[in-house]
């Protein structure tokens, strides 16, 4: 930045003034002094330092002010604005901000565009975002961080650094506790279906289903473990292939509810009853799940407490705010139904 060489002559001193001496353009200026955070600390303090000096701050005073009375935006951005799940976490960022005057903008995140993380979350009109699941690197993540843009990312798709604030759910936990209560009615031969195991919930959710396994001394059979689409038609047919072993499981835990509607599917399809002949469970508790026949055994994810927590931590960083604990997991909670229950014969398991 250019060092302060004299105070302009003229009467009033303009943004231009500010933004020659300071290095920067006008708009920079512009934002700095009517509180956006999308301006890199080292910026933002000498522009602050310069205009007090040169009288910029005192002689405009009032558009601090009235920017304070504006709402600010903020993006919540996703690859998917559709689905219940996407609904929850909305509700829970829109309800935590509120009050605070602060709107959300829903954006999209297309991993497979040439535009830019920075450029897709609208920089410049947003004060920060909401990242849900986003579809990119650490690397990437930490690079839109270095330009003093503010976000927070709720249930990072790829692993995340610690430094990048996040929120989670206790996926590992969840899948852990809803893998026991199968183990606990007496099912020894357990399937499951994962989404796409490159996702960081799913793999989670994979290692709890196989550490209650462990945990119980039952071994790790590979052909009982199937990945599937996030759909109706990827559980049904993962929820087949299973079903269609010589010695098929007894229960099935499917890691999203949708794959498990799927199975029910699949399983009504060959006759069978469930739980009579096969127990299924869930995970994420959606509203199919209270209304499937029979009803649905699954983890309950805080969705809108995700949205809620999320934007909260948004919300401190917007002030300036230092975070107490940038990454927060919320608990799941495992809801039995009629979907789950002991199994009718003795299961014996084959690798």
């Amino acid at each position: 930045m250019k060092a302060l060489r004299e105070r302009p002559t003229r009467g009033r001193v303009t943004i231009d003034d500010v933004a020659e001496l300071a290095g920067v353009s006008a708009a920079t200026v512009s934002r700095v002094v009517n509180g956006h955070p999308d301006v890199s600390p080292g910026t933002r303090a000498e522009v602050l330092r310069l205009a007090q000096e040169l009288g910029y701050v005192t002689n405009r005073g009032a558009s601090a002010e009235t920017a304070q009375k504006r709402p600010q935006l903020v993006a919540l951005a996703t690859s998917s604005i559709y689905g219940e799940h996407m609904t929850e976490i909305v509700a829970g960022a829109a309800d935590a901000l509120r009050d605070r005057n602060v709107h959300l903008v829903i954006c999209s995140l297309d991993v497979d565009s040439s535009q830019s993380l920075r450029d897709g979350l609208l920089q410049g009109t947003t004060g920060g975002a909401l990242l849900v699941s986003p579809p990119h690197t650490s690397a990437e993540l930490h690079g839109l961080r270095r330009t003093g843009y503010p976000f927070v990312v709720i249930e990072p798709t790829m692993p995340v650094d610690e430094g990048i604030p996040a929120v989670t759910v206790s996926n590992w936990a969840g899948a852990k506790a809803a893998t026991e209560h199968l183990i606990g009615l007496g099912h020894i031969h357990i399937g499951v279906i994962t989404g796409p195991r490159q996702w960081r919930t799913q793999a989670d959710r994979l290692a709890g289903y196989q550490a209650a396994l462990l945990g119980a001394g039952l071994p790790l059979a590979p052909k009982l473990v199937h990945e599937a689409g996030f759909s109706l038609a990827g559980g049904r047919e993962a929820g087949e292939a299973l079903l269609a072993l010589p010695n098929p499981p007894s229960a099935i835990v499917a890691m999203d509810d949708t794959l498990a509607v799927g199975v029910l599917q699949a399983a009504h399809q060959r006759k069978m009853q469930v739980p009579r002949d096969v127990s299924v469970s869930g995970f994420g508790d959606t509203q199919m799940a209270s209304v499937t026949q029979p009803p649905l055994t699954t983890v309950q994810q805080p969705l809108q407490g995700l949205g809620r927590v999320a934007a909260g931590m948004l919300w401190r960083l917007l002030q300036g705010q230092q975070l107490d604990a940038p990454r927060m997991e919320l608990a799941t909670t495992l809801v039995v139904r009629e979907s789950t229950g002991r199994p009718r014969g003795t299961s014996f398991l084959t690798m």
